[in-house]
C-alpha cells in the first residue's frame, strides 16, 4: 500500500478557520468567514497529496461510554456559535464536491474514529488536527499534519512529538492524565505541571510502573500527590485513551476511501452561491462547453 491516508479532524479545522478570520458575510447576510480558508485548505491538500486516500471525520457529540465514566466530561463546552453552525452544512457540501469522504459514527468521537481508521490502515497516515489527544497515535507510519502559513504544512513525527511534549507518544495518555484537560473538563493532579509530568514519566516510564511500586518515587511531594489522586488518574486514562476498534459497518473503510477528482462544477456552484470570490479565482479555469459539429449530421 503506497498511498498516503489523510484524515482530517473536521471540527478542529472548522473552528481553526472560523476563529482565524474576522466575521464575514455575503450580500444575503449569510456568514462566510470559515468557508474561504477551509476551501483553500482542500485545494492545497489536493495539490500536495495527489492520489491520496482520505476522509473528513466528524464528531457525533459526547459519547456514552465516556459520560458514563464521568457525567461531567465536556459538560463545560459552550454551544457552537450560530454563525459557525450555519456554515457547517456548506463546508460538508464543499468537501464532498472536492471528492472527500465524510465519516461519522454514533458512540465515536472524531478522535476515536480517526484512531480506529489509522490503526486499520497498513500504510502511511497523516492526521490533520489541532487536538493534542491525537498525538498519542504517532509512530513510525502515523504523524500529525499541521497547517503552516509559511511552509504549507509541518509534519510532526515521532521525534517532533517527543520534542513538543517532552515525552514519547506512547506516554502521552499518562502525561495528559497528569495534566488534565480544561477543554474536556478533565481535572489533572494539582501541583503537577508539564515539566513535572514529563520528569515523572522520564524517570518511571509509566503510571502503571509507579502504581506497582509507589515507594520508588524519590520525590516525596510527587509520591504523595500520585497516591492521593490515583483514582482520578485511572479515570483520566480511560477518558483520554482513544478507542481503536473500527466500527463493524465500515469494514475495510480505509482501503475504500479514495479522494475522488473534484467535481469542479459543483465546487464552483457552491462558491458562487456563497459569493466566495477569492476561491473562484483560485479554481481551475472553467472548460468551455463542447460545440457539436453537425456539419455532416444529415448525410
Amino acid at each position: 500500500m503506497t498511498e498516503t491516508l489523510l484524515l482530517i479532524d473536521a471540527y478542529s479545522q472548522i473552528f481553526r478557520c472560523f476563529y482565524g478570520v474576522r466575521p464575514l458575510s455575503n450580500s444575503k447576510g449569510e456568514p462566510t468567514n470559515a468557508l474561504p480558508p477551509f476551501a483553500r485548505m482542500l485545494l492545497k491538500l489536493q495539490n500536495d497529496f495527489p492520489g491520496a486516500r482520505g476522509a473528513l471525520v466528524f464528531d457525533c457529540g459526547r459519547v456514552g461510554f465516556r459520560t458514563r465514566l464521568n457525567p461531567e466530561y465536556k459538560a463545560n463546552r459552550t454551544p457552537t456559535p450560530p454563525e459557525l453552525k450555519a456554515q457547517v452544512p456548506v463546508i460538508r457540501e464543499l468537501a464532498a464536491a472536492f471528492g472527500w469522504n465524510l465519516l461519522e459514527e454514533p458512540e465515536y468521537e472524531a478522535d476515536d474514529l480517526i484512531a480506529a481508521l489509522a490503526a486499520d490502515y497498513p500504510g502511511e497516515v497523516r492526521i490533520l488536527t489541532s487536538d493534542k489527544d491525537l498525538a498519542q497515535l504517532v509512530n513510525d507510519r502515523i504523524s500529525i499534519l499541521i497547517p503552516d502559513p509559511k511552509n504549507g504544512w509541518v509534519i510532526r513525527d515521532h521525534a517532533a512529538t517527543c520534542t513538543k511534549f517532552g515525552v514519547r507518544p506512547d506516554q502521552l495518555v499518562d502525561y495528559l492524565s497528569l495534566l488534565g484537560d480544561a477543554a474536556d473538563n478533565i481535572p489533572g493532579v494539582p501541583g503537577i505541571g508539564p515539566k513535572g509530568a514529563a520528569d515523572i514519566l522520564s524517570r518511571y516510564h509509566s503510571l502503571d510502573a509507579i502504581f506497582l511500586a509507589p515507594e520508588s518515587v524519590a520525590n516525596e511531594r510527587h509520591r504523595r500527590l500520585l497516591q492521593e489522586h490515583r483514582e482520578r488518574l485511572e479515570l483520566n486514562r480511560q477518558l483520554i485513551a482513544l478507542r481503536q476498534d473500527l466500527p463493524a459497518r465500515l469494514g475495510n473503510a480505509t482501503l475504500a476511501c479514495p479522494i475522488l477528482e473534484p467535481a469542479w462544477d459543483k465546487v464552483r456552484h457552491v462558491c458562487e452561491q456563497m459569493e466566495l470570490q477569492s476561491i473562484l479565482k483560485a479554481l481551475p479555469a472553467k472548460q468551455p462547453e463542447a460545440i457539436q459539429d453537425d456539419l455532416f449530421a444529415n448525410l
